[in-house]
């Protein structure tokens, strides 16, 4: 490997913080597991996609805030 993980984990960090809002003391914390599961495209889990319904209720939780 040519790029030291000191430079690779400093970009993720950056990737993270610019993607998921974390700030570095965040990124730091989480465990390798927990990144993958924010960035997988199915939350790192086999379950199925949010129903339409599903999406709206959401949204509205969110609205009321």
């Amino acid at each position: 490997m040519s790029q030291s993980f000191a430079l690779i984990a400093g970009r993720l960090s950056g990737l993270a913080a610019r993607a998921l809002g974390w700030t570095p003391d965040i990124f730091w914390n989480a465990t390798p597991a927990e990144l993958a599961t924010v960035l997988s495209p199915d939350g790192g889990g086999e379950s199925a996609p949010l129903t339409r319904n599903e999406l709206e209720q959401l949204l509205e939780q969110d609205h009321d805030r």
